[in-house]
């Protein structure tokens, strides 16, 4: 049985959490969140969250184990970014991007 926990339009470049989300693809959920819990980066705690919120839907949608559990797939999307824009010299203006991403985590128990 496969449960999916997804957290969207998180303000930061999805190459950023991608980083911290190819580090759990495939541990156990128990071994995944002490992983996280020791990466220092601001994605790392989106991604804990993620990953408990995925865990906490298995154990009580499902009434699955959690030692049982495996981080099946964690993935980090490219969202729609804001676009705005900052004055520049002799009157015009340069772009700013403010990325955002989509984080999928799906667990599994088999």
């Amino acid at each position: 049985m496969q449960v999916q926990a997804i957290t969207k339009n998180f303000p930061m470049s999805a190459q950023k959490v991608r980083e911290v989300v190819r580090q759990i693809q495939g541990l156990s959920a128990i071994h995944a969140q002490a992983v996280l819990k020791v990466v220092p980066r601001k994605s790392a705690r989106i991604v804990a969250k993620t990953l408990n919120s995925a865990i906490a839907n298995a154990e009580n949608n499902n009434g699955a184990k959690i030692e049982n559990l495996k981080v099946k797939e964690a993935v980090a999307q490219t969202a729609a970014t804001l676009k705005r824009f900052t004055p520049k010299a002799r009157g015009s203006a340069g772009p700013i991007l403010k990325r955002r991403s989509h984080i999928k985590i799906i667990v599994s128990d088999e």
